[in-house]
């Protein structure tokens, strides 16, 4: 009996005893079944995965910042202040990119060249070119970059749609580990819709067990037809290394902030004119759901396109198209990725019946005007920036679309208004007494002839109210 009969029914006994469970998985058959690799994909991709090297100065005091307060000046006097009080020091720091179109347009994380002064781009082929940016959105976390190759086109990846990703799907992860040079790992996606992660405003990942670890940055996530899915964001880690938790960006989120940005102005996301919380299973019991899901709608601006679309207070959001929602962060992505001008079918449940709403995709109205302005005399708002909130503002600075009255932007350094701890974001409600609705109304409060100054503050929710005597 010659081995190939032995192995063969050594193999056919396996099978027939792992039972029907595992009879469709195979042990290779053939050399070219050994042979199937990733390599003819990483060919492919890897020329438009670059990595990005940045610098910037950082001024570093040589004296405690408490000699820049007036008080320690009373007894200290300027002498320590004509000395050397600080020195500069470069800072490096790498990254990865993606080049998504032919032209030199990259894609990275805005925590990549974030301060940087200088910015070189490194191709697979070890050429070097200096980069522009050409827009960065914090609340994304993406940059795009550009570099001039002259009249060369270059590799770039095509976008696949994100939304087609499903769990166990194969991935690679394409970037600069650690400054090693250009890796790729391989790996699944682990989880869709990841929105508790906290690595930035619009929450909402794909989680992948593909290694990536720093430097991986701003990389690229792509599928098996070698088109690209999601840019390397961060990753779960206890010692700074690879324990399999990685995050992405989704393309859907990536094109929209690229279409944005790439003509030089910035990403204008559409807004829902509505706030609310997942419903939990105490909240589904309570309006009679037989199952905690959507978002609980508990304010509508008015006029706004929930408004419009005749979505009201009680109303759980429970789709938006053929999605599900179960959250505010997946409602605000949904949302925020389609195009101004489109229409929405989302999904409700209203006194427990299902019913669908037409939702007009708008961007938020920058009314009332802003008038910024910085308050001066004697005060303890000297030094502060204010403005009149509009949904856009709000969105500009990261706050809740509803917020509504005068709200703080800057703050002055060693200013009144830094003393006494103010902070930006801070909205600004009362003045002795007197609500406060517009700038100019701040400023006229502020010079009425009082024994003390009454104010009151919202931050993060909470009112706090402080007395100053003039």
């Amino acid at each position: 009996m010659s081995i190939r009969i032995i192995l063969s029914g050594i193999m056919l006994g396996l099978l027939l005893s792992m039972g029907p469970a595992h009879a469709q998985k195979q042990i290779p058959q053939s050399q070219t079944e050994i042979k199937l690799s990733f390599a003819p994909l990483v060919r492919k991709a890897a020329p438009a995965v670059v990595n990005i090297f940045t610098r910037k100065t950082v001024t570093q005091r040589s004296f405690s910042p408490l000699f820049d307060d007036p008080f320690f000046r009373r007894f200290f006097g300027d002498q320590l202040r004509s000395g050397p009080r600080s020195r500069k020091k470069v800072q490096n720091s790498l990254g990865s990119g993606v080049i998504v179109e032919a032209n030199g347009t990259i894609i990275t994380n805005h925590h990549v060249i974030k301060g940087a002064d200088e910015i070189t781009v490194v191709l697979s082929d070890r050429r070097e070119f200096d980069a522009k940016i050409i827009g960065s959105d914090k609340r994304t976390d993406l940059a795009v970059l550009r570099i001039n190759a002259g009249r060369e086109k270059l590799p770039f990846l095509a976008f696949r749609d994100s939304d087609d990703l499903e769990v166990g799907d194969l991935v690679l992860a394409i970037g600069n580990p650690f400054g090693v040079g250009q890796t790729v790992t391989s790996g699944i996606v682990s989880a869709l819709a990841r929105t508790q992660v906290g690595i930035n405003d619009l929450n909402f990942f794909i989680q992948t067990d593909a290694a990536i670890n720093p430097g991986n940055s701003g990389g690229a996530l792509i599928t098996l037809d070698g088109k690209l899915v999601g840019i390397n964001s961060a990753i779960y880690s206890k010692g700074g290394g690879s324990v399999g938790i990685g995050f992405a960006i989704p393309t859907n989120m990536v094109q929209t902030v690229l279409s944005g940005l790439s003509g030089g102005g910035r990403v204008v996301r559409p807004w829902i004119g509505a706030e609310g919380q997942g419903v939990s299973a105490d909240i589904a019991a309570s309006i009679g759901m037989k199952r905690p899901a959507g978002i609980l709608i508990n304010g509508v601006y008015p006029k706004g396109p929930a408004d419009r679309a005749g979505i009201k207070v009680g109303d759980v959001i429970i789709g938006v198209g053929k999605h599900d929602v179960n959250d505010t962060e997946s409602l605000r992505f949904r949302i925020a990725t389609r195009p101004i001008g489109e229409s929405l079918d989302i999904k409700i449940i209203r006194r427990g019946k299902t019913k669908r709403v037409n939702f007009p995709v708008e961007a938020p109205p920058q009314k009332p005007k802003i008038n910024k302005t910085e308050l001066s005399g004697y005060n303890p708002l000297q030094g502060a920036s204010i403005g009149n909130l509009s949904p856009a503002l709000a969105d500009q600075i990261g706050m809740n679309l509803l917020s509504r009255g005068v709200v703080i932007l800057e703050i002055r350094r060693s200013s009144s208004s830094q003393r006494f701890g103010f902070q930006p974001r801070d909205i600004i409600k009362e003045i002795n007494g007197d609500e406060v609705r517009t700038v100019g109304q701040v400023q006229r409060l502020l010079l009425q002839k009082s024994k003390q100054w009454k104010l009151s503050i919202s931050r993060n929710g909470k009112i706090l109210s402080m007395a100053v005597n003039r």
